[in-house]
Protein backbone atom coordinates (compact mmCIF):
# COMPACT_ATOMS: atom_id res chain seq x y z
CA UNK A 1 0.00 0.00 0.00
CA UNK A 2 1.33 3.42 -0.95
CA UNK A 3 2.13 5.75 1.93
CA UNK A 4 0.39 9.06 2.25
CA UNK A 5 2.55 12.18 2.30
CA UNK A 6 4.58 11.97 5.50
CA UNK A 7 6.21 14.93 7.23
CA UNK A 8 8.82 13.65 9.68
CA UNK A 9 9.91 15.96 12.51
CA UNK A 10 12.70 14.85 14.81
CA UNK A 11 14.50 16.66 17.59
CA UNK A 12 15.35 16.71 21.29
CA UNK A 13 12.96 17.02 24.22
CA UNK A 14 11.46 20.45 24.78
CA UNK A 15 12.10 21.76 21.26
CA UNK A 16 8.41 22.38 20.68
CA UNK A 17 7.91 19.53 18.22
CA UNK A 18 4.43 18.59 19.40
CA UNK A 19 3.07 22.14 19.39
CA UNK A 20 4.55 22.88 15.97
CA UNK A 21 3.50 19.56 14.42
CA UNK A 22 -0.06 19.90 15.72
CA UNK A 23 -0.46 23.42 14.31
CA UNK A 24 1.12 22.51 10.99
CA UNK A 25 -1.11 19.45 10.70
CA UNK A 26 -4.21 21.58 11.31
CA UNK A 27 -3.11 24.08 8.65
CA UNK A 28 -2.48 21.32 6.11
CA UNK A 29 -5.45 19.13 6.97
CA UNK A 30 -3.09 16.29 7.92
CA UNK A 31 -3.46 13.84 10.79
CA UNK A 32 -1.06 14.50 13.67
CA UNK A 33 0.59 11.49 15.30
CA UNK A 34 2.36 12.35 18.58
CA UNK A 35 4.89 9.53 18.75
CA UNK A 36 6.36 10.79 22.01
CA UNK A 37 2.91 10.39 23.55
CA UNK A 38 2.90 6.79 22.34
CA UNK A 39 6.07 5.96 24.29
CA UNK A 40 4.74 7.89 27.27
CA UNK A 41 1.55 5.84 27.06
CA UNK A 42 3.48 2.58 27.31
CA UNK A 43 5.39 4.02 30.27
CA UNK A 44 2.15 5.11 31.97
CA UNK A 45 0.70 1.64 31.42
CA UNK A 46 3.78 0.06 32.98
CA UNK A 47 3.54 2.32 36.04
CA UNK A 48 -0.12 1.37 36.44
CA UNK A 49 0.87 -2.27 36.93
CA UNK A 50 2.80 -1.38 40.08
CA UNK A 51 5.62 -3.62 38.93
CA UNK A 52 9.24 -2.51 38.60
CA UNK A 53 10.57 -1.66 35.16
CA UNK A 54 11.88 -4.52 33.08
CA UNK A 55 12.46 -4.72 29.32
CA UNK A 56 10.29 -7.84 29.18
CA UNK A 57 7.30 -6.15 30.84
CA UNK A 58 7.67 -3.00 28.73
CA UNK A 59 7.83 -5.03 25.53
CA UNK A 60 4.76 -7.10 26.40
CA UNK A 61 2.71 -4.02 27.25
CA UNK A 62 3.79 -2.29 24.03
CA UNK A 63 2.55 -5.24 21.97
CA UNK A 64 -0.80 -5.33 23.80
CA UNK A 65 -1.57 -1.62 24.19
CA UNK A 66 -4.17 0.21 22.10
CA UNK A 67 -3.26 3.88 21.61
CA UNK A 68 -5.49 6.37 19.83
CA UNK A 69 -5.66 10.13 19.33
CA UNK A 70 -8.66 12.42 19.20
CA UNK A 71 -8.39 16.14 18.44
CA UNK A 72 -10.50 18.25 20.80
CA UNK A 73 -10.09 21.98 20.23
CA UNK A 74 -6.42 22.82 20.65
CA UNK A 75 -5.69 19.48 22.34
CA UNK A 76 -4.63 16.20 20.79
CA UNK A 77 -6.20 13.91 23.37
CA UNK A 78 -4.50 10.57 23.99
CA UNK A 79 -6.32 7.37 24.91
CA UNK A 80 -4.85 4.12 26.20
CA UNK A 81 -7.14 1.12 25.98
CA UNK A 82 -10.09 3.52 25.99
CA UNK A 83 -8.92 5.63 28.94
CA UNK A 84 -7.95 9.26 28.37
CA UNK A 85 -4.37 9.84 29.57
CA UNK A 86 -3.56 13.22 27.95
CA UNK A 87 -2.41 14.81 31.22
CA UNK A 88 -1.42 11.63 33.06
CA UNK A 89 1.33 10.77 30.56
CA UNK A 90 3.00 14.15 31.24
CA UNK A 91 3.55 13.38 34.94
CA UNK A 92 7.02 13.55 36.49
CA UNK A 93 6.96 9.78 37.07
CA UNK A 94 6.36 9.08 33.39
CA UNK A 95 8.92 11.68 32.31
CA UNK A 96 11.55 10.10 34.54
CA UNK A 97 11.09 6.62 33.07
CA UNK A 98 10.10 7.14 29.45
CA UNK A 99 13.66 7.19 28.06
CA UNK A 100 14.34 3.73 29.50
CA UNK A 101 11.07 2.37 28.15
CA UNK A 102 11.63 3.92 24.72
CA UNK A 103 15.10 2.35 24.53
CA UNK A 104 13.70 -1.20 24.74
CA UNK A 105 13.93 -2.74 21.24
CA UNK A 106 10.63 -4.61 21.58
CA UNK A 107 8.84 -1.39 22.55
CA UNK A 108 10.26 0.50 19.59
CA UNK A 109 9.39 -2.35 17.23
CA UNK A 110 5.76 -2.31 18.38
CA UNK A 111 5.45 1.49 18.20
CA UNK A 112 7.17 1.75 14.82
CA UNK A 113 4.76 -0.82 13.40
CA UNK A 114 1.80 1.28 14.59
CA UNK A 115 3.35 4.49 13.25
CA UNK A 116 4.00 2.99 9.82
CA UNK A 117 0.42 1.74 9.66
CA UNK A 118 -0.81 5.26 10.41
CA UNK A 119 1.44 6.65 7.69
CA UNK A 120 -0.04 4.26 5.14
CA UNK A 121 -3.56 5.41 5.94
CA UNK A 122 -3.20 9.03 4.80
CA UNK A 123 -1.27 12.29 4.96
CA UNK A 124 0.35 12.60 8.37
CA UNK A 125 2.81 14.59 10.45
CA UNK A 126 4.77 12.64 13.02
CA UNK A 127 7.26 13.98 15.53
CA UNK A 128 9.72 12.08 17.67
CA UNK A 129 13.35 11.02 17.85
CA UNK A 130 13.70 8.60 14.92
CA UNK A 131 10.89 9.39 12.49
CA UNK A 132 13.12 10.48 9.60
CA UNK A 133 15.94 8.05 10.35
CA UNK A 134 14.07 4.82 11.15
CA UNK A 135 10.28 4.99 10.93
CA UNK A 136 9.97 6.80 7.57
CA UNK A 137 13.49 7.06 6.10
CA UNK A 138 11.95 7.61 2.65
CA UNK A 139 9.85 10.59 3.73
CA UNK A 140 10.28 13.44 1.22
CA UNK A 141 9.93 16.05 3.97
CA UNK A 142 12.19 15.70 7.02
CA UNK A 143 12.91 18.37 9.63
CA UNK A 144 15.30 18.34 12.57
CA UNK A 145 13.73 20.78 15.03
CA UNK A 146 15.80 22.01 17.95
CA UNK A 147 16.50 24.94 20.28
CA UNK A 148 19.16 25.81 22.83
CA UNK A 149 19.08 24.10 26.23
CA UNK A 150 18.43 27.47 27.87
CA UNK A 151 15.47 28.21 25.62
CA UNK A 152 14.00 24.74 26.06
CA UNK A 153 14.26 25.10 29.83
CA UNK A 154 12.61 28.54 29.67
CA UNK A 155 9.69 27.17 27.66
CA UNK A 156 9.20 24.20 29.95
CA UNK A 157 9.43 26.46 32.99
CA UNK A 158 6.68 28.70 31.65
CA UNK A 159 4.43 25.67 31.17
CA UNK A 160 5.00 24.52 34.74
CA UNK A 161 4.50 28.01 36.17
CA UNK A 162 1.23 28.30 34.27
CA UNK A 163 0.11 25.19 36.16
CA UNK A 164 1.08 26.79 39.47
CA UNK A 165 4.21 24.71 39.98
CA UNK A 166 7.47 26.04 41.39
CA UNK A 167 10.33 25.97 38.89
CA UNK A 168 14.05 25.37 39.44
CA UNK A 169 15.56 26.45 36.13
CA UNK A 170 19.01 25.05 36.89
CA UNK A 171 17.48 21.63 37.52
CA UNK A 172 15.37 21.93 34.38
CA UNK A 173 18.47 22.58 32.28
CA UNK A 174 20.32 19.70 33.91
CA UNK A 175 17.37 17.37 33.25
CA UNK A 176 17.26 18.42 29.59
CA UNK A 177 20.98 17.81 29.13
CA UNK A 178 20.62 14.39 30.77
CA UNK A 179 17.62 13.50 28.58
CA UNK A 180 19.49 14.57 25.42
CA UNK A 181 22.42 12.37 26.40
CA UNK A 182 20.17 9.36 26.97
CA UNK A 183 18.34 9.86 23.70
CA UNK A 184 21.47 10.39 21.62
CA UNK A 185 23.48 7.54 23.14
CA UNK A 186 20.92 4.75 23.33
CA UNK A 187 21.71 1.68 21.27
CA UNK A 188 18.33 1.41 19.56
CA UNK A 189 17.29 4.25 17.22
CA UNK A 190 19.33 7.05 18.82
CA UNK A 191 18.32 10.66 18.25
CA UNK A 192 20.23 12.14 15.34
CA UNK A 193 19.61 14.33 12.34
CA UNK A 194 18.83 12.47 9.12
CA UNK A 195 21.29 13.37 6.38
CA UNK A 196 18.55 14.86 4.21
CA UNK A 197 16.65 16.60 7.02
CA UNK A 198 16.35 20.39 7.16
CA UNK A 199 17.91 21.75 10.35
CA UNK A 200 15.66 24.28 12.07
CA UNK A 201 16.80 26.07 15.24
CA UNK A 202 13.75 27.68 16.83
CA UNK A 203 15.52 29.43 19.70
CA UNK A 204 14.69 32.88 18.35
CA UNK A 205 11.59 32.05 16.33
CA UNK A 206 7.92 32.40 17.21
CA UNK A 207 5.58 29.45 16.87
CA UNK A 208 3.94 31.03 13.82
CA UNK A 209 7.34 31.56 12.18
CA UNK A 210 8.29 27.93 12.68
CA UNK A 211 4.94 26.67 11.40
CA UNK A 212 5.26 28.95 8.38
CA UNK A 213 8.71 27.56 7.59
CA UNK A 214 7.40 24.00 7.76
CA UNK A 215 4.39 24.77 5.56
CA UNK A 216 6.67 26.34 2.96
CA UNK A 217 9.01 23.33 3.02
CA UNK A 218 6.09 20.90 2.81
CA UNK A 219 4.71 22.70 -0.24
CA UNK A 220 8.11 22.58 -1.97
CA UNK A 221 8.69 18.90 -1.19
CA UNK A 222 5.18 17.90 -2.16
CA UNK A 223 5.71 19.32 -5.61
CA UNK A 224 8.77 17.08 -6.01
CA UNK A 225 7.13 13.94 -4.61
Amino acid sequence: MKNGFVIAIDGPAGAGKSTIARKAAAALGFAYIDTGAMYRSVTWKLLQTGQPFSPELAGRLAREIRISFRPEGSLNCVFVDGTEVTEAIRSAAVTGLVSRVAAVPAVREAMVAQQRRMGREGDVILDGRDIGTVVFPDSPCKIYLTASVEERARRRGKELEAKGQAVDYDKLQADIVSRDKQDMERETSPLKQAEDAVYLDTSHMSIDEVVGAILKLAAERRLRA
